[in-house]
Formats: C-alpha cells, structure tokens, sequence
C-alpha cells in the first residue's frame, strides 16, 4: 500500500485525528506478500474489500481498510516470534479503537514510538486497552502495527556446471599433407571397378583442418562461442561461413580435393591430465552408405547447403545420445561399442579409439537446417528386416546415410580413461563421451555426388574410399 495515498477517514475522538496528522510515513515494503487484513471503525470488520494494494473505498462507505500481511504459523509467544527473525518490519494496521482483521496468526503491536505491548492472533481484533490488555502510553493516542517478516533470500544460485579444460596453449599444430590441404580437385582415371556389395558403399577420408571455439551451424557469426572443435574437410570454415561460402571457397583435407568442401567437425577429445586436445590419427573416415535400413533404390542426392547434427552437446550419462558409439581397436582385435568412452583400451600393435557417429537419413526435401538443426530429418521407419524400411511421410526424401569415424591413436594401456569431449560439461566423476554428436555441412560438388549415389549407393557397389564407380577415382599424392 502507498502511503501516499489518501485514506478513508472514521469519526473517532480527537486524540485519534491528532495521530492520523502526526503519524511519519511508515514502511511497507512486503506487505503485499502478506495475509488479507480489515479495519473499519468500530468493533465489526466491515465486509467490504479492497482488491488493490492501494485503492481507495467511496466516502460513505464504511471506513475500512485492507493490505497484505504475512501468514504466520508460528504456535510461540509474540516475543519469542520476534525473537527469532533477523528483520522484522511494521506497517501501519488501525488507529486506536478501530477493528481490524488478520488471517492466519499474526503478530500485533498496541502503542506509540517506543512503548509498545505486542500480542499474537488472528482474526478479528480492536486497537485497544481491552484487547490487548495494557496500556502502553497512558493519556496517548495510540495506533495498531502489523509486523511483517520479510521473505527469506532466495537460495543461491547453483553452481556452474563442471567444464572441462581446454589448454589453448597445447591445442595441436595442424598436420596436413600437404599443410593447408589441397586447392584443386584431385580426380583421376582409373580401370579398377567397385565390387557388389548387399548395400551401396562409398566413403572419404580426410584430415583435420583445424581447432576451433567455433560452430557456424549453431552458433553462426559468433566466433569462440562454442567449446572446442575439431574440423575436418574445408580450410576455410569458420563461426560465419553460409552454404555459398563452403561451396565456393577454401581448400580441402578430404580425399579428391576440392570436389568436396563439405565441412565435417567433433567436440575435441581432451586429455584432462593437461588440457591437451588429442590430434586424430592421419585421415578419418566420413561414410555416405545407403544403410540398412532403406533399400538402395531409393536414395537420393544431398541437396546443396544442407547441414544438420547428430548426437547431443548437452548429452550426460542419465541422458545419452543413442547416435554416438565409441569402441576400443587394436592389432587382431576390438572391444564391443558403447555410449561412453572406454576408460580399458589395450595397447596391442597399433590400437586406436573410435568415435562413430550415425545421421538420420531422411529429409524433409524442404529446409536445408531447422531450428534445434535436427527436426528436418528423421530416421527411416518399418524397419523389419534390411533394407525394408521407409522414410515417414513428414520426411519423405532419402539420402545416404552420412557416418563419422574419427580415430584416436593410444599410446599407453587405459590413459582413455582420462579422456574426455570438450563438451562433456557435467559431473567429471561420471563415464566420459555422453555429450558426443557431430557437425556437417554439406560442400559437395552436386554433379559428383550425383555420381558416386548412382555408380556406388544406387547400385549397390562397394566404392571404397576412393572410386567414383565411372572409371575415375579420388587420390591424395
């Protein structure tokens, strides 16, 4: 209630006019989060309300008033109530003889300046000797107060989540070959013919091209903002670049060179020992099979620009991503894929970590992103035994199904276990690998991939890394 604002009047004694005249402004700050209360002159409550924390009833009608008092249920005496708040502050309730009501119990104080006798209740009451017993300031005119105990702080807030930490000094040196990856196509003749295989294979690889805070499809035009990345394919990818950017310029660390620009990238695999970001081995593999679930017929070719995520950032253990594998290799043998990362791998030979990646495969043949970057695909349906399945209705084009494998090279028995994804922001005590996902941006030359869909995925051959499936393949020097 404003004390500003004017307020209705009664008729009592004099003595009562002399306080409304002298009394200071006093505060009440909280009482709107208090109970209802009623003052009227006389002893009934009046049964009019005043809906507004500072409305102002019609003169004729009866003088009674209404502010929001703070519900107590405390069973002690008034001083042992008191007692035990840190701040307390009063408001204004009833001039002396007025009525006024309370809900819930409340505790009530009868006087002036500092002579005060308090008083626990609720219900109804009357600002004076008789109820409250005593006269606190004799030959004084009194009034009622309301104490009201402020809210308790708000509890703090929570702590930020866990990071894992990036030591932007040991981010590794970029190792191409050649350095800043090629800036031709690299296609050549070749007599060799893809195999039959039960589906259509075709794949790439290619090495990294750089680390980066960046995303350009979740975060665009937004540098640094996202956890570290490890990009693969186009030289040139950075928070800002767009479809035509990919499709136009930059070289490329993928196989054939600049027949493909696609931009592949991770969340960075981090030793947390250091903060050290682990290089991936030399090439990784980028697989555009038909799948199994879709019969080879009836894929089609990525349309220009269309990008889209797989797997979750904000991925944790209670909640993992199902797109997201990884599993341990070694010479002769291999461990059973996972949602975590490994924390045993074997040193055998030469023995590698991967992260496998799956896309969803089906297109809504309308947006080439969404706004959460998944909703435009889906995954094929009805599946009942390979390739049987179908592409739902909302997302009704097929494409090859896109699949990340990135490789970590181990040097050391079980040092997997201090590895982590430089997203995998939640508790570290728990299994790493859960937040795993994968970027990709599509930077094709249409008319190849028009090629490779229909001699390699189409036909059902086994293209390998490097054919075409029409007598030229993919090289690297």
């Amino acid at each position: 209630m404003r004390e500003d604002r004017p307020r209705p009047t009664c008729a009592p004694s004099p003595a009562g006019e002399r306080l409304r005249a002298v009394r200071p402004a006093m505060r009440i700050a909280g009482v709107a989060a208090a109970g209802l209360i009623f003052s009227s002159c006389g002893g009934s409550s009046s049964s009019t309300t005043d809906t507004g924390a500072a409305a102002t009833l019609p003169a004729q009608a009866s003088a009674s008033r209404s502010v929001q008092a703070a519900q107590g249920g405390d069973e002690r005496s008034a001083s042992a109530f008191e007692a035990a708040t840190a701040t307390v502050e009063w408001t204004w309730l009833a001039n002396e003889n007025e009525s006024f009501k309370v809900k819930g119990k409340q505790v009530v104080r009868y006087g002036l300046d500092k002579s005060w006798v308090k008083k626990t209740m609720k219900g109804a009451g009357t600002c004076s000797t008789a109820f409250f017993g005593v006269d606190p300031a004799p030959g004084k005119a009194k009034h009622c107060e309301l104490k009201v105990v402020p809210p308790p702080p708000p509890p703090p807030p929570p702590p930020p989540p866990p990071v894992v930490y990036v030591n932007p000094a040991l981010i590794p040196a970029v190792n191409q070959n050649p350095v800043g990856g090629w800036s031709q196509d690299m296609l050549l003749p070749t007599t060799e013919v893809a195999p039959p295989s039960d589906i259509g294979a075709f794949r790439t690889g290619c090495q990294v091209s750089k680390y980066a805070f960046d995303d350009p499809i979740v975060f665009p035009g937004q540098p640094g903002k996202s956890h570290l990345h490890t990009f693969f394919g186009n030289t040139g990818v950075n928070a800002s670049s767009t479809a035509d950017s990919l499709a136009t310029t930059g070289n490329s660390t993928c196989r054939g060179g600049t027949i493909n620009r696609s931009a592949y990238w991770v969340p960075s695999m981090v030793d947390t020992r250091t903060g050290a970001p682990l290089a991936p081995m030399f090439e990784s593999n980028f697989y555009y099979k038909t799948g199994y679930a879709l019969p080879p017929s009836t894929i089609t070719a990525m349309p220009a620009g269309l990008r889209m995520i797989a797997g979750d950032s904000k991925g944790t253990p209670e909640a993992p991503s199902a797109a997201v594998m990884y599993a341990c290799v070694w010479d002769g043998g291999n461990g059973d894929w996972q949602n975590s990362i490994p924390t045993d791998c074997p040193v055998v030979g030469t023995s590698w970590l991967i992260m496998a990646i799956d896309f969803p495969q089906c297109w809504d043949g309308v947006n080439l992103d969404a706004p959460d970057h998944i909703s435009h695909m889906a995954n094929p349906v009805n599946v009942k035994a390979n390739n049987t399945g179908n592409c739902p209705s909302s997302h009704p084009v097929a494409i090859p199904q896109i699949s990340f494998q990135v490789l970590y090279q181990l040097k050391a028995a079980g040092e997997t276990k201090y590895w982590r994804l430089a997203s995998d922001n939640y508790d570290l005590t728990k299994p790493a690998g859960h937040s795993g996902h994968g970027d990709w941006f599509n930077g094709w030359k249409p008319e190849i991939v028009d090629v490779w869909v229909k001699n390699c995925d189409r036909a059902q051959r086994d293209c390998h890394s490097h054919l075409l499936g029409d007598g030229r393949m993919m090289v690297i020097p």
